[in-house]
């Protein structure tokens, strides 16, 4: 099984991280897409920088720092995974990347940086689970896991 982990550098994030190791560890054959996606630039960052390759090389660096955290902790379990930065936005282009890398489910957390002390889910897990032809995992941190949800 084929599963992309929507990483934003958050804690749900890294627990969603944890939750795909766990289901691994119990002898799900899997193989891991680590995906963080950038916000398309704001007007005010055109305006300023002047320059969109710059801009993209931000960032990139940007995204690439917020997967090291979810690599290392693959890299220590000793598992495979591909990791991808990419730029757009997250609740379209998650789902989008999940069906160009031939995944058979996405894992995410339910809150992301946006909000992180809000209850329930975020906007990018609600649109996710609402426009996903794959199943979507949304784990939350103060549960292991908050089951499954076909869209």
């Amino acid at each position: 099984m084929k599963i992309l982990i929507a990483i934003d550098g958050s804690a749900p994030a890294l627990h969603a991280v944890e939750w795909a190791l766990r289901q691994a560890a119990e002898g799900l054959k899997s193989e891991f897409v680590l995906v963080n996606v950038q916000e398309p630039a704001s007007l005010y960052e055109v305006v300023t920088a002047h320059d969109s390759a710059l801009i993209e090389k931000v960032r990139g660096a940007a995204g690439a720092d917020l997967l090291r955290a979810a690599e290392a902790r693959l890299e220590y379990a000793g598992v495979g995974f591909e990791s991808e930065v990419a730029g757009g936005v997250p609740e379209h282009l998650i789902v989008e990347l999940a069906e160009n890398y031939g995944c058979d489910a996405i894992v995410m957390g339910a809150r992301g940086l946006g909000d992180p002390e809000g209850s329930g889910l975020g906007s990018v897990a609600q649109a996710v689970l609402g426009s996903s032809p794959m199943p979507v995992t949304v784990v939350r941190p103060s549960q292991d896991a908050v089951g499954s949800d076909e869209a």
